[in-house]
């Protein structure tokens, strides 16, 4: 583990760019599987962090827990980019992200790698143990409603629209992320190794009324990559800061 020193509200019907998924009502959601959103904070220049990669890729394919659905987000951190190698996949919005869980956590560092489950528990990104007890109990937790509907490709963006059970206190955040991300790493911690991700968040944007900003998710730099971009749209609770539903769709050109 490496460390560096150092979140509104109500039921939607809201056109979005970005996937599509959908998890319906609760008994269909007992059937489908419950959402857990599974945050891992990484760096390509952190020489701890690619056993965690490898941790977050195999629960991906795996989804080892009965009746859960593991949604998966690797969300790459800036601070490492100073040290010998910049990683072509972070984002000033992951590390304050990351910063943000910091706080809620009480913590007096920020670190890689580092997972957050269903924002209501935080560990070392690489603890396979840690992992299975955090989603274990987050699956147990109640959840709020959350489906995608209508997700298409628009010119680099995705439009999709979502339905969310109306809750005073829970807001709604959307992500989009690529698979099939990799990198030949030159320097720093991790020179001359291939590294290979998932779920990769490329956007991250929070839907809240005027916010949302045309309602529509636009791909960074060349736009579309070659492989599969996914969308997910999850619930957070305004006061604790706990993923209190999600949803997950992969889409291909």
């Amino acid at each position: 583990m490496r460390r560096i020193v150092q979140w509104a509200p109500r039921t939607w019907l809201i056109a979005v760019v970005a996937g599509c998924v959908a998890v319906h009502g609760m008994g269909q959601r007992v059937a489908q599987r419950t959402p857990v959103l599974v945050e891992l904070f990484t760096s390509e220049g952190c020489s701890d962090c690619p056993p965690a990669d490898r941790l977050l890729e195999s629960l991906d394919k795996t989804q080892p827990f009965p009746g859960v659905q593991a949604i998966v987000l690797s969300e790459h951190v800036t601070y490492w980019d100073y040290l010998g190698w910049r990683d072509p996949f972070s984002m000033d919005e992951m590390t304050q992200r990351q910063q943000a869980y910091s706080a809620q956590f009480g913590l007096r560092d920020i670190y890689t790698p580092q997972m957050v489950v269903d924002g209501s528990a935080q560990f070392v990104g690489s603890d396979r143990r840690a992992l299975e007890g955090a989603v274990r109990a987050a699956a147990a937790q109640p959840k709020e409603d959350v489906a995608i509907d209508n997700a298409h490709w628009s010119e680099g963006s995705v439009e999709f629209s979502v339905r969310a059970t109306e809750h005073p206190n829970v807001h709604l955040i959307a992500a989009l992320s690529a698979d099939g991300t990799h990198s030949d790493v030159a320097r720093g911690e991790n020179a001359g190794r291939m590294l290979q991700h998932v779920a990769v968040v490329r956007v991250m944007k929070s839907l809240r009324g005027d916010a949302v900003d045309g309602r529509r998710l636009t791909l960074p730099g060349t736009g579309v990559p070659n492989g599969p971009v996914r969308l997910v749209v999850f619930a957070v609770d305004g006061k604790t800061g706990h993923v209190v539903g999600a949803a997950e769709q992969t889409l291909t050109r």
